[in-house]
């Protein structure tokens, strides 16, 4: 059986930056998908009442994962959500009529 081992600590917090809930993450193996997944759904409680999530302390791992999904979430104090992810940078390209595909 894996170690149990902290994935990360998440808090949604209110526009007045009163603590709604407060959690440990704790699982075996490292941070997965499905992870993500319990983050994003708590994502959609927050937004229902109007607040954030806050991840702190987050697992190599978790990190990665989350700069991957893109998820609105402050990571120990930076908006993830609305930034590009480290190491990836968007490339827009302009269409033009004519072009190949």
């Amino acid at each position: 059986m894996a170690e149990r081992r902290q994935w990360c600590r998440v808090r949604i917090v209110g526009n007045d930056d009163a603590v709604l809930a407060d959690a440990t993450l704790i699982g075996s193996g490292i941070a997965d998908l499905g992870l993500v997944d319990v983050v994003a759904r708590l994502v959609l409680v927050a937004r229902r009442l109007g607040a954030v999530v806050r991840v702190e302390e987050p697992s190599d791992e978790l990190r990665q994962l989350l700069a991957l999904a893109a998820l609105p979430v402050e990571v120990q104090g930076e908006l993830e959500g609305g930034e590009e992810p480290r190491g990836l940078e968007k490339d827009e390209e302009e269409a033009h009529l004519g072009d190949p595909a």
